[in-house]
């Protein structure tokens, strides 16, 4: 039970870290985008500067330079992302649930 109630304050946490950045007129694109919003941007879905730019702000606040590096990489391979996920490898399994409550909280906060 104190591991939901800790999981929901990081949530919520993390929730109006995000809102904070949206509402100081952050969501415009800055001169440097990150690993995300770059990879946003090259992607072959048809996605606006805006919306990446929020995944980044969401990316920024969830995850580390090392897994928004590796979650760049899902853009370009797919493939990656499954072998990731189904992956047996501890350090995979931490990485992806990480991973899982970034797009969760992208999803909610950048539609």
């Amino acid at each position: 039970m104190r591991k939901n109630r800790t999981k929901e304050a990081d949530m919520k946490k993390t929730a109006m870290i995000i809102g904070l950045s949206l509402a100081l007129g952050t969501s415009s694109v800055p001169l440097y985008a990150g690993k995300i919003q770059s990879a946003c941007l090259k992607s072959d879905r048809r996605v606006d500067r805006a919306t990446c730019s929020c995944i980044q702000q969401v990316a920024n606040a969830k995850l580390s330079n090392s897994d928004q590096s590796l979650a760049a990489k899902f853009f370009k391979n797919p493939q990656l992302a499954q072998d990731t996920r189904q992956s047996d490898v501890r350090s995979k399994e931490r990485f992806w649930k990480r991973y899982k409550e970034f797009g969760e909280l992208a999803q909610m906060h950048c539609g």
